[in-house]
């Protein structure tokens, strides 16, 4: 058999067995290894379970599962919507204000899990609604969360950093260090697509000459009303800080911070 025709049969048995709803880690898993099996020296395939205990067997690895536990804690709990409460009745005097609290809090939010679907779940819930009800068209409303969701792979602490880090033996902490500056500029130019989007909606709401529209609504929040919402959400922008300061100060390596992170958020969680 050719290397053309092996390859083809490889991905074909893959692809077979993804569609057919198999787990993607077991269907690769099984495929490699049958094909190990039929098409490899025995001995290969003999030392494949060492191989990937080797892999495995990675403290590095243990920084995953700690900041996704770390996302799921301030997930599960009002961080997200307190996050997006308190950013839109510090931005609505802004034109598109609403839109800008959701960029700015799927920035935050992935600053604190590393994770994209757990950000768009966070903020979406409460920010979609939240913006149709306001006059936001709803192709906006899904395409801000969908894309500041995506920031959540690029602002650390990022997994897909972690993985692409351990993979490629690249340093973990570098790579988060890159991913500031392409996170905060993607962040901005969301904010002013939000603030053009915002406008051109709102003229031609007005050209439309219907004054209760619901976008020409202006909502107006008291400085008290501002400043009540910082006791629940100081303590979150204090972990960000925390994790931000060690990791770039070089006080920590990464699995320690990812430690750090995840204790201080079940314990704010528990607490806030």
């Amino acid at each position: 058999m050719t290397t053309l025709q092996l390859g083809l049969l490889y991905g074909g048995a893959t692809f077979l067995l993804l569609f057919s709803g198999i787990p993607i880690a077991f269907a690769t898993a099984i495929v490699a290894l049958v094909f190990m099996y039929f098409f490899m020296p025995a001995a290969n395939f003999h030392t494949a379970a060492s191989a990937i205990f080797g892999e495995l067997n990675n403290f590095t690895l243990l920084t995953i599962p700690l900041f996704v536990l770390m996302g799921a804690a301030i997930g599960k709990s009002r961080a997200g919507a307190d996050l997006y409460a308190s950013l839109n009745r510090w931005l609505n005097r802004i034109p598109g204000g609403l839109g800008l609290a959701n960029v700015f809090a799927c920035s935050l939010f992935a600053a604190m899990c590393g994770s994209s679907p757990a950000t768009c779940s966070a903020i979406g819930s409460a920010g979609i609604p939240e913006m149709r009800k306001r006059g936001y068209s709803s192709s906006l409303a899904a395409g801000l969360i969908a894309a500041g969701g995506t920031l959540g792979i690029l602002i650390p602490p990022s997994v897909t950093f972690i993985i692409y880090g351990i993979v490629t033996e690249q340093s973990i902490g570098r790579l988060f260090i890159a991913g500031i500056g392409p996170g905060v500029f993607l962040t901005l130019l969301f904010g002013v697509w939000v603030m053009i989007r915002y406008n051109f909606e709102k003229r031609r709401a007005q050209a439309a000459g219907d004054t209760t529209a619901a976008l020409l609504q202006e909502e107006r929040y008291s400085w008290r009303e501002r400043l009540e919402t910082l006791p629940r959400l100081l303590p979150f922008i204090a972990l960000i800080a925390i994790i931000m300061i060690a990791l770039y100060g070089g006080w920590a390596t990464p699995s320690e911070i990812a430690g750090i992170g995840a204790f201080s958020a079940l314990v704010m969680v528990m607490l806030v």
